[in-house]
């Protein structure tokens, strides 16, 4: 069993920066890539970045691409999410992802929440103008 504990949330004005984690406990073996999503209210669960656990490989979509970056320090297990130049539109709860794939997915599909099957809580990310 593998859990997903996110932090790192709050509230920030335009133009500021907020660093995610996500802590993964349990068994690597079971997942290959991890992400981060959003979901503001009345909308729909986006992907935000994704990336290899054990290589460089990483994906953005366009909305972030240059502002977050993803890493991961494989020694504590735990994902983080640099954002920077934040907007009021990047406000939404933050959810952490882990899922295994096979072959070389698609960024579309690691950005795509059904590819997932390990989530955790999320952390709430509120940006004022």
């Amino acid at each position: 069993q593998v859990y997903l504990v996110e932090s790192g949330g709050g509230s920030v004005q335009a133009g500021g920066s907020l660093k995610l984690s996500c802590i993964a406990s349990g068994s690597t073996k079971n997942y290959n890539y991890m992400g981060w999503f959003r979901q503001a209210p009345g909308k729909g669960r986006e992907g935000v970045a994704a990336r290899f656990t054990d290589a460089i490989r990483t994906g953005y979509s366009d909305s972030v691409k240059g502002r977050f970056a993803i890493s991961r320090d494989r020694a504590m297990n735990t994902l983080y999410l640099q954002m920077d130049s934040l907007k009021p539109e990047d406000s939404a709860m933050y959810y952490c992802a882990a899922g295994l794939f096979r072959g070389w997915p698609s960024l579309e599909t690691l950005l795509t929440p059904a590819s997932y099957s390990i989530w955790g809580q999320g952390t709430q990310v509120t940006v004022s103008a």
